[in-house]
């Protein structure tokens, strides 16, 4: 189907907004009232520009507080609607979108508001234009799409009929099966939001949280079904209000927008089997480089190879695999490999979902692994099996040592204007699904986290972000990624190890709240490990420092089939890290 987005959506100029949505391949827009007012070009010009970056102008809109109007206000309404039908002929659009009146004078009388949206569909109709009438969720008399529907069937004019939103619908209600039985020609318009479940006003919710298909909590997926069996054939159009997304980078979010009605379509390639985490390469500098090896030593990593090409350390314990790229001035999770049972398939779909794909320099014998970029910069390799240690030459270093650590997942923390983006990136290029999501109270404000899994937990990844931009006092704060590995004897595996203390208060607030056997109790205290559990078991984490204000690692032990993060523990462990950092600096 062809894919639509309102202006409102983007931040820049409409100029800015039309070229983002075109670059993001989109065949049509939906012009708002406010973008065109603001706009230095005329209506003939953007028309024109509309149509030499290939795109339509599916809707405009909205024309607000016209039916249900007095009859002494209705012939203002009836003077607009001439001046905007008017306007529609210069920017060349043919379907105008009416949302239902909020005015505090308007007549809750259905039969009068009929009467006076088909008086403008016969001023529409001269025109060759067409209505799509909206209700709104804070309608003043008018708020459910089965309300706005009675109107239309009443009012029984060939150019009017409905706007579907999937806001408005699911803000209301979860019953939408009806919409299916609709007749698919009087469906005009279809607009699709996603929003998380929030317990707050409808206006605001609506004005300020919407996100893209997919990205939220509420069934886009169900929504779209019932809307296109009723027989719909017209665009799927996004109109996502969003704070953030009217901030950031109108090209990056274009790309997200449509990202999300791909997925939302699922008509994709499958997304391949993962089967683990094939190894996490970290960038590191002069001075990071020594501090990771004394501590991967620590840990019982032996270095066993050096690539042939580049300056890439290879350091292996158990399963788990570790990169050292000293040719990256960056100090971070670089990139990581993920195990596909089909590399090309696994690419192929990321490419349909538009990832960034990354030229890779590599010599002819060396494995050709293919990179995409995640949303914060990321690599993703995909690969199967091991072939691609032919690429790093032995340093005859024994790798029997240790205790048998696996990567259990990654923390990467998300640009504030990247996270939505992020999750549904995981969600849809790599086929994850969501485990656990959640907000805490940090040090230096509120946190918000979602981990993401494939089906057997052998990929897990844990995002993070804070939901405001840092403040002036703290600007240095970093909000640091890290990489956790994972053991059955915690404290055979940290000894040695540097890790962050603990404060005291934090174990007698265990000991208040949990009744942990004493062996388990007296093992975290002596550790100075903090402790999670859920119905299936406990969590015992430690931390090292941070190394280069942004990476650390974390030791973990899953007892008893733990399936959770441990994220109640973040903030005691960032106030840690903060404290360690304050030490090392004075």
């Amino acid at each position: 189907m062809r894919t639509s987005v309102a202006t409102v959506c983007l931040s820049g100029t409409l100029e800015e907004k039309l070229a983002a949505a075109a670059a993001a391949g989109f065949d049509g827009v939906e012009i708002f009232e406010n973008d065109l007012i603001a706009s230095v070009s005329s209506p003939e010009e953007i028309r024109r520009r509309v149509a030499d970056l290939g795109l339509t102008i599916d809707l405009y809109q909205p024309f607000r507080d016209a039916e249900g109007a007095p009859p002494h206000r209705f012939a203002a309404v009836e003077r607009r609607f001439r001046a905007k039908l008017d306007l529609m002929g210069r920017l060349g659009a043919d379907t105008i979108l009416i949302c239902s009146s909020v005015a505090s004078d308007t007549i809750n009388d259905d039969a009068l508001a009929a009467g006076q949206l088909r008086r403008l569909a016969e001023l529409a109709a001269e025109r060759r234009i067409r209505i799509a009438y909206e209700a709104l969720a804070w309608g003043r008399h008018v708020s459910t799409w089965e309300h706005s529907w009675e109107i239309v069937r009443r009012a029984d004019h060939h150019a009017l009929g409905l706007c579907l939103d999937s806001f408005h619908v699911l803000s209301h209600t979860d019953e939408y099966a009806e919409i299916a039985d609709l007749p698919g020609d009087r469906i005009f318009f279809l607009q699709l939001a996603d929003a998380p479940r929030l317990d707050m006003d409808v206006l605001q919710w609506s004005r300020h949280h919407r996100l893209f298909p997919l990205q939220g909590r509420l069934d886009l997926t169900g929504f779209t079904r019932a809307v296109l069996d009723a027989g719909y054939s017209g665009p799927l159009s996004l109109e996502v209000f969003n704070d953030v997304f009217r901030q950031s980078d109108p090209h990056r979010t274009a790309v997200d927008a449509r990202r999300s009605l791909i997925a939302l379509n699922d008509a994709l390639t499958p997304a391949p089997a993962l089967s683990g985490i094939a190894f996490a390469e970290l960038g590191v500098d002069a001075e990071t480089g020594p501090q990771l090896e004394t501590v991967l030593r620590a840990l019982g990593f032996a270095h066993t190879g050096q690539h042939r090409s580049k300056a890439v350390q290879l350091w292996e314990q158990g399963t788990a695999r570790i990169l050292l790229n000293s040719g990256d001035s960056r100090t971070a999770i670089r990139a990581f490999a993920l195990e596909s049972t089909d590399p090309a398939a696994s690419a192929a779909r990321a490419a349909e979902l538009l990832a960034t794909p990354l030229p890779r320099r590599r010599r002819q014998s060396e494995a050709d692994l293919t990179a995409v970029a995640a949303p914060d910069g990321t690599e993703i390799f995909f690969c199967r099996g091991e072939h691609w240690l032919g690429d790093f030459l032995t340093t005859g270093e024994d790798r029997t040592r240790g205790t048998g650590l696996s990567i259990d997942h990654l923390s990467l923390a998300q640009p504030f204007d990247r996270y939505d983006e992020a999750a549904l990136f995981y969600r849809s290029v790599l086929g994850l699904t969501d485990d656990e999501a959640g907000e805490f109270a940090a040090p230096f404000g509120l946190v918000r986290t979602l981990a993401v899994r494939n089906a057997d937990r052998r990929v897990r990844l844990a995002l993070s972000v804070p939901l405001l931009r840092r403040g002036d006092w703290a600007p240095a704060v970093p909000h640091p990624q890290s990489l956790t590995l994972l053991t059955d004897d915690l404290a055979r595996t940290a000894a040695g190890v540097e890790t962050v203390p603990v404060p005291g208060n934090y174990y007698d607030d265990l000991d208040a709240r949990t009744d942990l056997p004493a062996e388990l109790r007296d093992t975290v205290r002596k550790l100075g490990a903090l402790h999670d559990q859920d119905e299936h078991g406990h969590y015992l984490q430690l931390f090292t420092p941070v190394l280069g204000n942004r990476v650390f690692l974390e030791i973990v032990q899953r007892v008893g089939g733990y399936r959770g993060y441990g994220f109640a523990n973040d903030p005691v462990r960032m106030a840690a890290h903060r404290a360690q950092r304050l030490v090392s600096r004075a």
